[in-house]
């Protein structure tokens, strides 16, 4: 490893790694701080992403997809088949390796671009110096740099009146890991995370029903589109209620109840398992040391200007710790833009036409 940088990109997600290999390429010499660790315990790059988001999401959606086909449709097809059988550990071992085989590309593309990958903490501090802690018992080191990208992503809002337990009450990334079917699922928020999810296990044999407490429906998507996906929804078997505030949530030894409020007043439910999927917020806190003085805004985020630098000359941020939608090809494209723009490039990114891609065929109903 090097004692000296050009670039230092804190954060491996979509936003970091490109930009890192971007980096490279323009003839930079990279480095790439990230301490995101995967189910096994051990260093992984590709963030949020490629780890406990998209990849991992959609894998278990084709799964589930394949089966409620096989068992369901494929008679449509003229196929019959008898006795369909379903193995969720077997699922799970699925979707986990193609996330090993797809973070492991990542570091492969590292080496082959001779990136350093520094598996620990990286901390802004002040005149644009960078602290690594590693993951190891090596010391910290601090280095000195002229480029600078904070790239530290999101990570799942949690509900003070829905605390997570072990198992029984998760957020997206727990739900990716269940081994056993629950019966009764309850969804608290109708975004598109929990959409997939709740997809995924009512396929797999789950009652679902999913509390919103908005009125409105996929409000971000075009109204003509959640219409039509809302509908769609319905069919395939999920109990969508809009307008429907959790204020408590009750224990048990058999089952969990969810209490709520709606138009017709208090409600409650009862469910085996529940799924915690309202919304993501921004990785800053700890980002940087107060004497940085990085500037936030309104929302909480890194504040920055249209080519995405903050108020410190020489350092950047992209991704979801900055402005606009939490989508993975928003941030790729920042982070090349970022590398070519201190390249001497002039690039150029028109958030308006960056997409909301909301995908649908004849059995799913998805966002990405």
């Amino acid at each position: 490893m090097s004692d000296k940088y050009d670039v230092i990109v804190i954060g491996g997600g979509p936003a970091g790694y490109v930009a890192a290999i971007r980096c490279a390429q323009l003839g930079m010499k990279t480095a790439c701080i990230d301490q995101c660790l995967n189910k096994a315990g051990k260093p992984a790059l590709g963030g949020t992403c490629l780890n406990v988001g998209c990849i991992p999401s959609k894998a278990l959606l084709e799964s589930s997809e394949q089966f409620e086909f096989i068992s369901k449709h494929s008679r449509e097809h003229g196929i019959s088949v008898a006795d369909v059988q379903m193995d969720t550990s077997l699922i799970i071992a699925r979707k986990d390796k193609i996330v090993s085989d797809l973070t492991a590309g990542i570091a492969q593309l590292f080496q082959a671009n001779n990136i350093d990958w520094l598996q620990g903490r990286g901390t802004l501090l002040a005149n644009k110096e960078v602290r690594f802690e590693p993951l190891s018992e090596a010391e910290a080191k601090i280095y000195q740099v002229e480029n600078i990208i904070l790239a530290t992503g999101s990570s799942a809002i949690e509900l003070s009146c829905v605390p997570l337990t072990a198992d029984r009450i998760v957020d997206n990334e727990g739900a990716l890991n269940w081994h056993s079917v629950p019966e009764r699922l309850g969804i608290i928020g109708a975004g598109v995370i929990a959409l997939e999810l709740g997809s995924v296990w009512r396929r797999l044999g789950s009652q679902v029903v999913i509390l919103e407490a908005m009125n409105d429906f996929l409000g971000a998507a075009d109204q003509k589109i959640a219409k039509f996906a809302r509908r769609e929804l319905k069919k395939q078997g999920l109990d969508i209620r809009l307008g429907s505030r959790i204020t408590h949530r009750q224990i048990n030894d058999n089952e969990l109840i969810m209490e709520y409020t709606e138009q017709d007043g208090e409600q409650q439910l009862a469910v085996d398992r529940i799924i915690v999927s309202v919304g993501r917020h921004p990785n800053v806190t700890g980002i940087a040391v107060d004497e940085a003085c990085l500037k936030l805004d309104e929302s909480g985020r890194i504040d920055v200007d249209d080519e995405c630098e903050t108020n410190i000359p020489g350092v950047y941020a992209v991704g979801d710790v900055v402005r606009g939608p939490m989508l993975a090809h928003k941030p790729s494209e920042e982070g090349i833009a970022f590398a070519e723009r201190i390249a001497g490039h002039k690039p150029y990114i028109d958030y308006n036409d960056c997409p909301w891609v909301y995908l649908y065929t004849t059995r799913n109903c998805l966002g990405c």
